[in-house]
């Protein structure tokens, strides 16, 4: 029965809060408020104008209702896209994130205040949002599913504290579904380097068999592989300059997109044992060309087009090549029928898959059965035993750790200079917890191929390892800017090199950049988890853990600690405590 002074309604709740008031109000008391009054006034400005109304406003909380559910959703984007605008003009530490929670249900109004479950649902709600966020109830969801163009990630049946049932959530991912509009005039272009820089395109297969895809871009990445090796150059790597396979963009485009004043286009076309290669180097700031080339040849003479091509670009670009640097040039074997094979246990091995490493290992002893002596084929064998031991499919791991070694170290006996060489071994070394070979491995890797990311990013991520992450800080950044359209593993690492360096709002955005790279990493859930934690994120920081057990529902804090190869204990005992912390099983 309606009690006089009550009336009962159904409505859209809105429910938000600050993330990290306390820590805010504790670092700078004045700064908050005047902050959070001016946030304040923008949202309820933004409230009246999607006709709803602030019922409440204490502390860091505000409530307000709606009388449409669309209305209340649009709001709540509207003032995180408009909080984020405000927010990238403050300080790191200034930043003043809300969450948002909306909830449609029924209420009991009371001179002019709202009360009941609908409400308490709404507050529960906002807690689960992250930071910037904005979560929706399940009866939300229903009213506006079809009507809005927005993306929704399910987020599962939820339990709240006092609240009987579970709660079903969804995320609003804060996107359009509309065709993203790329404004170029507007899209801030990489610094180019002051020494000469190049990418290298994929050069395109005319041999008119999709199945020689992997001869051209195995050719294409044997000449990024070589201009890495020099000093005096800046040389994007593979994964990015491949990126535009296959697409018809602007050279000047390429150039704006990957920081570099060069491009180096050209086509294979492979017709039994001859071969014609075209190339050309292109300046992308004026579209202008430096030179072109046409090769008609034997495939057998395929080392000598590689290398010839590689001289001349050095030679327009005006770069002198150290001693060093031109020995480190020239074919590793004289059977073309061994070099293809490598090339196919390449295309293979970037599959990283249990059945494609299976399949690179036999290409690359059908290599080595042509010449035992070829390098590349020995390396690749040995990554393909070490991958074995990150995909989890050998049964003697420590065994295939050293026959990796032996394999490496034999090419490195043979008098070689080889970088590949020694990243395997300084690889290996860390996967053994012995740090200290590992960097002295990697440093050797990284003088003699300077522009190669991999190696940049291997030797930032085995200082992470090692307790040095302030070293590993600058080295990732070079990896990303010598691979500007990184692997979220590289995005990753240099997040994990904030987190134990305390810097955990960088950490944040480092790692919200991974996940969207690689909705599945665990590694980068379960990180932001921590950073979470110490941030004092609670409810954030125990979302991200839920996606760390819908990822592996096997995972433990005990299993981690056993398995994780850190040298620095303090650094361990810093992660083991926040996966505790942030909810995890022990």
């Amino acid at each position: 029965m309606t009690q006089e002074g009550f009336k009962r309604k159904l409505t859209a709740i809105f429910s938000a809060d600050v993330v990290g008031y306390s820590r805010l109000m504790r670092d700078d008391e004045d700064a908050t408020i005047h902050t959070l009054t001016n946030y304040r006034s923008a949202m309820s400005n933004l409230i009246e104008k999607f006709r709803g109304h602030v019922v409440d406003a204490i502390g860091d909380n505000l409530l307000a209702e709606f009388t449409s559910v669309v209305d209340a959703v649009n709001c709540a984007v509207e003032i995180q896209r408009e909080l984020t605008e405000r927010n990238a003009e403050l300080p790191e530490e200034r930043k003043m994130e809300f969450r948002i929670g909306v909830n449609l249900g029924d209420v009991v109004e009371k001179e002019g205040r709202i009360y009941g479950d609908g409400v308490n649902i709404a507050a529960r709600i906002e807690g689960m949002a992250e930071a910037g966020g904005v979560c929706l109830s399940g009866t939300v969801y229903d009213s506006i599913e079809n009507k809005l163009e927005l993306e929704y990630e399910y987020w599962g049946e939820q339990k709240a504290k006092n609240i009987q049932k579970p709660i079903r959530l969804y995320r609003v991912q804060m996107r359009s579904k509309a065709p993203e509009v790329v404004d170029s005039g507007e899209k801030k272009a990489l610094t180019v380097p002051d020494k000469p820089s190049i990418a290298v395109l994929p050069f395109k297969n005319l041999s008119g068999d999709p199945g020689q895809e992997f001869f051209s871009d195995g050719f294409t990445e044997d000449i990024i592989t070589m201009l890495a090796k020099i000093h005096n150059m800046f040389v994007v790597a593979r994964e990015s300059s491949f990126t535009f396979k296959g697409k018809s963009v602007k050279i000047k485009e390429i150039g704006r997109d990957l920081g570099v004043r060069y491009v180096l286009e050209g086509s294979i076309q492979k017709f039994g044992d001859q071969v014609r290669i075209t190339a050309q180097l292109i300046d992308a700031k004026n579209d202008h060309h430096l030179w072109a080339e046409k090769y008609d040849r034997e495939l057998k003479d395929i080392f000598a087009m590689r290398d010839e091509i590689a001289m001349k670009i050095a030679a327009a670009l005006q770069v002198k090549l150290t001693e060093g640097e031109s020995a480190n040039w020239g074919p590793e074997t004289e059977s073309i029928e061994a070099y293809i094979k490598v090339l196919e246990s390449l295309e293979h091995f970037k599959a990283f898959t249990s059945d494609d490493n299976i399949l690179s290992r036999q290409k690359a002893k059908e290599a080595l059965d042509l010449d035992p002596n070829y390098s590349s084929a020995m390396e690749m064998f040995a990554w393909t035993l070490l991958m074995d031991g990150v995909l989890g499919t050998s049964n003697t791991p420590e065994k295939s750790l050293e026959q990796a070694l032996e394999l490496a170290r034999k090419v490195l006996d043979r008098g070689d200079s080889d970088a590949g060489a020694h990243f395997l071994i300084g690889y290996a070394y860390s996967q053994k917890g012995q740090f200290d070979k590992a960097l002295s491995e990697l440093e050797i890797a990284r003088n003699l191929s300077p522009n190669n990311a991999e190696i940049n990013a291997g030797l930032g991520k085995i200082l992470n390892d090692a307790g040095r992450p302030e070293e590993a800080i600058n080295l990732l950044k070079n990896a990303i800017r010598l691979n500007p359209i990184p692997p979220g593993y590289y995005i990753s690492w240099l997040g994990h090199a904030y987190l134990l360096t305390g810097q955990y709002e960088k950490a944040v955005h480092e790692y919200k950049n991974a996940i969207q790279l690689q909705p599945d990493d665990m590694f980068s859930h379960l990180n932001l988890a921590l950073c979470y934690v110490k941030l004092e994120w609670e409810a954030d920081a125990h979302a991200e853990a839920a996606e760390v057990l819908r990822i592996n529902p096997k995972f433990s804090a005990k299993s981690y600690a056993r398995d994780i190869a850190i040298k620095d204990e303090d650094s361990k005992k810093l992660l083991i405590d926040g996966i505790r912390k942030a909810g995890l099983p022990e």
